[in-house]
């Protein structure tokens, strides 16, 4: 019953931006962005319980890819807003990178590293160990992050991107659909729901994908509109404003709900959900930018990159290569949770142009240190792929055996 309560929680606190909408009525800049803002935070972890209850009835390797989508889905809204407003308003084109970095770059910077904080304070284990079956999602990023390094040389983001990272995003989507199906172990709302019979559990959770959903969409152009007013009204950078405030708000559901999984013993899950949805944030959020601007605008043309956004772009594509180079291994240490955190809040504090191109040096050349280091382990990593992708068990590679 008390799960039950917490959902219809949730839902009643996202009804009065519905009915702000609905009626056209204003509050005043700042609180109709806080009440549109809590709508779609209320929203997130509607869409989160309910893609997690769905893990009762397909395969877990496609139940956290969904999981990871569904839970971003604020974010997206969010953020094709503002390529949207874009295409028809060219001072809108920074924000809609400024969300996307953003966005990308808590999931690492803040996210990883309290995940394997709380990991750590609970058993007291210096090194979180994924299973191989995750070896998918670490390539898959890391394609991604090799081409990534193509949008900042270009000074664009262009339809042609968004069919590469597309195809990419469908080709991990199929592999981990492969995986077998293990039996799901739920927990809090989510629980609630998959223990429901199969119709009644099967509609509660299309219910609450279809009101979250219109909780967005109702939510996320006023939300959107109403940061950057009130940077401007309340005398903050509307980028910075826009770059962290909107993706901490709409990805605080998730971030939530791996960090309970570290808790209750469950890490390598949770940071596996946390993996999956850097994989489609850094493959469809980026993909789907040029989409929105191109259909707003009514031309076929991509979505161009100002000095700033080159900055931007190349700071979240040097830190995604830090993140591979450290996850080769399938494992996340106190010390590389300690430094991807460290380097973030060097850049998060101090948002200079200088700063951001220095970390950016780091980050690669870190990440090309461990790469040449680990050598093994890319071959182990490419091994376990492999596998997954013939939807069989992993042989160690005789270079590694031994």
């Amino acid at each position: 019953m008390r799960n039950a309560g917490l959902i219809a929680l949730m839902a009643g606190l996202g009804l009065p931006a519905i009915a702000l909408r609905l009626s056209g009525t204003h509050l005043g800049t700042v609180g109709d962005t806080a009440i549109y803002g809590l709508a779609i935070v209320t929203a997130a972890f509607l869409l989160a319980w309910a893609a997690e209850a769905a893990e009762v009835d397909i395969s877990q390797g496609l139940a956290i890819a969904i999981v990871a989508l569904i839970a971003v889905l604020p974010e997206y809204a969010v953020d094709m807003t503002f390529a949207w407003k874009a295409g028809q308003d060219p001072q809108y084109e920074p924000y809609a990178v400024a969300n996307m970095t953003g966005a990308n770059r808590l999931l690492i910077g803040a996210a990883w590293p309290l995940l394997f904080f709380i990991f750590w304070w609970r058993v007291r284990k210096p090194v979180l160990e994924l299973e191989h079956g995750h070896a998918v999602e670490v390539l898959a990023l890391a394609v991604a992050t090799l081409y990534s390094f193509s949008l900042p040389l270009k000074g664009s983001i262009t339809l042609i991107d968004t069919g590469v990272l597309a195809a990419l995003f469908v080709a991990y989507v199929w592999v981990v659909s492969r995986a077998p199906t293990e039996e799901p172990e739920l927990i809090g709302p989510a629980r609630t729901i998959g223990d429901l019979p199969a119709i009644q559990r099967r509609g509660s959770i299309l219910g609450l994908f279809v009101f979250a959903a219109f909780a967005i969409f109702a939510s996320a152009e006023p939300f959107a509109e109403g940061l950057v007013h009130s940077g401007v009204q309340l005398g903050i950078d509307e980028f910075l404003l826009v770059q962290w405030l909107a993706p901490f708000a709409s990805e605080a559901p998730e971030f939530l709900f791996a960090g309970i999984l570290a808790w209750r013993g469950r890490a390598g899950v949770g940071m596996g959900a946390l993996l999956s949805s850097k994989v489609n944030q850094w493959t469809l959020l980026i993909g789907g930018l040029p989409v929105a601007y191109a259909l707003s605008k009514g031309e076929i043309t991509g979505l161009p990159l100002d000095g700033r956004q080159v900055e931007e772009v190349l700071l979240t594509a040097a830190q995604s290569a830090f993140a591979v180079a450290i996850l080769v291994s399938l494992t996340l240490t106190k010390w590389e949770a300690a430094l991807l955190f460290a380097l973030f809040a060097v850049t998060f504090v101090i948002p200079s142009e200088q700063i951001r191109l220095i970390i950016s040096a780091v980050y690669v050349v870190l990440a090309i240190a461990i790469a040449v280091h680990q050598r093994a382990d890319v071959l182990r990593l490419l091994v376990y792929s492999r596998a997954a992708v013939r939807a069989r068990p992993p042989a160690e590679p005789a270079e590694v055996r031994g």
